[in-house]
């Protein structure tokens, strides 16, 4: 890799953790949001979603000392998968992150409120599980992550800036 594009791959790198945190803060948001959500269209209350970061890699196949790139970006996991069928060596390169969302899949909270739509026979009523400090702290550190993202871009722009001064 020529000095250039190992540039442009760090601008790949960190605008891919700028994507990834922009969109698990719009996840904690929406979990704030439905705190309170009793009844969801698949029934029972709101199921937390949970940010999972995943590696992005970037795959070269290295024969006889030249390389193919392919920046597709596949994740570890499909990338070992797919390794176990080739018969070219490889070499693997981060090139950036992605999330994964599930659903927490803890059973809910039970509070009880007989005057409540939702409640069962007994009074009680399902909640989501979800902790507003926990998803605060959670959004504290996406903003931070996105800040340090923010600044890893603007010292490469300015390392760029100054090799081209000299």
């Amino acid at each position: 890799m020529d000095k250039i594009s190992g540039l442009f791959a760090a601008l790949k790198i960190s605008s891919s953790g700028l994507a990834a945190q922009r969109r698990r803060m719009n996840i904690i948001a929406e979990n704030l949001a439905n705190a309170n959500t009793t009844r969801t269209e698949d029934g029972g209350p709101y199921k937390r979603k949970i940010v999972r970061f995943l590696e992005q890699l970037k795959t070269a196949e290295v024969r006889q000392g030249l390389n193919t790139e392919d920046d597709s970006g596949v994740t570890a996991t499909r990338l070992n998968h797919l390794q176990g069928r080739l018969d070219t060596p490889q070499r693997r390169t981060f090139s950036g992150v992605s999330i994964d969302v599930i659903r927490d899949k803890s059973d809910p909270d039970r509070v009880y409120d007989p005057e409540h739509p939702d409640a069962d026979a007994n009074g009680y009523v399902a909640m989501p599980k979800i902790d507003t400090i926990v998803e605060m702290v959670d959004m504290i550190a996406a903003a931070r992550a996105f800040e340090a993202n923010v600044t890893a871009i603007n010292s490469t722009k300015d390392m760029t800036r100054k090799a081209l001064e000299i």
